[in-house]
């Protein structure tokens, strides 16, 4: 690995914003070609947090604080990605469901995925069924991440599940389910196609559904 892109790995690692949008530029400039960064550097690195969120070594403040440095990496090279046609591993819509307003966990797992290389449409919080079900029509997405952080929200699962299969568009799309009170058993009771109980596995569970 180059030392400009080991500055990029340590940078997203350390969490450091500044130095990982100038190590990007520095890497743009000297030729490198964004497929390399993007891979050699910054999802290289989303895959050492997340190693070290599994291990204990890092905590939720932690993954934080690095996917805002890559995030901000990102903001850099995706002109250039778009630019030279590099694809994405697939694309995400995610949503906090209806009558639930927390925010945290999904953000962090739309940023790990993100970090991933996946495609990204957060559609926030307090999100009906119908809104998850226009999404799948319009943004026509590999997986549809739903989030509930309240037992009294999580049934909207269910109710979204039901809305895209009467819609015609369940073979269409994998749903994948997370929060708090969320269980791999209430996963398979609704018809999801997986749960994380973590945004580390979120990306795990992402990378084995697309390949099935």
């Amino acid at each position: 690995m180059s030392t400009v892109l080991e500055n990029i790995f340590n940078g997203i690692l350390d969490g450091a914003q500044d130095k990982v949008t100038a190590e990007v530029e520095t890497a743009l400039n000297t030729g490198l070609d964004a497929a390399t960064i993007l891979n050699d550097g910054m999802i290289a690195a989303m895959a050492e947090v997340g190693r070290r969120f599994e291990i204990g070594d890092f905590y939720v403040p932690e993954m934080l604080i690095s996917a805002r440095a890559m995030q901000a990496g990102l903001a850099v090279l995706r002109p250039r990605l778009e630019q030279s046609g590099v694809k994405t591993r697939g694309k995400v819509v995610i949503g906090t469901v209806k009558g639930d307003l927390h925010d945290i966990g999904k953000n962090l797992v739309s940023m790990m995925l993100e970090g991933a290389g996946y495609e990204i449409k957060n559609l926030g919080t307090d999100v009906s069924a119908e809104a998850f079900v226009n999404a799948i029509i319009t943004e026509k997405p590999d997986i549809l991440a739903l989030s509930a952080l309240l037992t009294t929200t999580m049934p909207s699962m269910k109710q979204i599940i039901e809305a895209v299969q009467a819609a015609g568009l369940r073979n269409q799309v994998k749903i994948i389910i997370g929060g708090a009170p969320v269980t791999e058993t209430y996963a398979q009771q609704i018809g999801a196609d997986g749960y994380s109980p973590d945004a580390s596995r979120a990306v795990s569970l992402a990378e084995a559904l697309l390949k099935k």
